[in-house]
């Protein structure tokens, strides 16, 4: 697997020792344990349903392939696709229960093709394509995930929730050149671990930090997202921020690891 990026270190480490500075500025009389951070039993009683919709522009700072991963030839996506903003959408759907239980349900469709030329021959599923030719690339990675979250601390400024997500994939990298066209798909499972936390910055500002990911032998993936949610009222809130999703696999079928920035916004609004 190749070397992480320190932004990817950096996240990581976040979601394992975030811990509001306020657990760390009382006086010495004063106990550390508080209220609000006691596990309790509560109800699932009081659903609140929430629509969140997320548009802007992405780009990729890097889409290498090798298929297959143990005898393909290792080529950026880019050199057809480009590196140019795309627009893009994203829906969710939030349901509350209780006091701090939290379900999202995420659509998030991502796919960009264009026409480029390779800098050399390569090797993709069962053909060689050649250098110098004009030649289609696709990239897809539609996700569709679920993710649960428990608020397990609250105060006056404060908001800290974990969880974990499961996300279906459906991707696919496809080549075209000519007559010739050769495609790898691809239809899974990933599990995640789910963080955020939401600081207060005035009575309607707040920063947010939404983290989903997980590292493992075969690869990795993390999606994650800055943002500033501005509230206009109880129920409706405007939000933008920046988000970054990075992940591959290396294993002996496929090779793939993708950089994808996004500058964001949207709203939310429940009932």
């Amino acid at each position: 697997m190749s070397k992480l990026s320190p932004a990817v270190m950096l996240i990581f480490l976040i979601m394992l020792c975030a811990v509001p500075a306020s657990l760390h500025a009382q006086a010495t009389d004063e106990p550390v344990i508080t209220d609000e951070m006691v596990l309790q039993a509560e109800p699932l009683s009081g659903i609140r349903l929430g629509i969140g919709i997320e548009s802007g522009g992405f780009w990729f700072s890097r889409n290498e392939a090798r298929i297959p991963g143990d005898s393909g030839t290792r080529f950026d996506l880019t050199e057809l696709t480009g590196t140019g903003a795309q627009a893009y959408l994203r829906l969710n759907l939030n349901i509350g229960f209780g006091e701090r239980h939290n379900l999202r349900l995420l659509f998030a469709p991502l796919s960009q093709s264009g026409t480029g030329r390779l800098s050399e021959p390569v090797f993709f599923e069962n053909s060689e394509f050649a250098s110098g030719l004009p030649t289609q690339g696709t990239y897809r990675f539609n996700t569709y995930r679920a993710t649960y979250r428990y608020d397990f601390y609250r105060d006056s400024r404060w908001e800290i929730g974990a969880g974990a997500a499961l996300l279906v994939r459906d991707a696919k990298i496809e080549l075209a050149q000519g007559a010739l066209r050769e495609t790898n798909t691809d239809l899974g499972l990933v599990p995640l671990l789910h963080f955020r936390t939401a600081a207060t910055v005035t009575d309607r500002l707040t920063a947010v930090l939404d983290a989903e990911g997980l590292l493992a032998p075969q690869g990795r993936a993390f999606d994650v997202s800055f943002q500033a949610d501005y509230r206009l009222g109880d129920s409706f809130s405007f939000f933008a921020g920046y988000r970054f999703l990075d992940g591959g696999a290396d294993t002996d079928d496929v090779y793939t690891f993708a950089w994808v920035n996004y500058l964001l916004g949207g709203i939310r609004f429940g009932f």
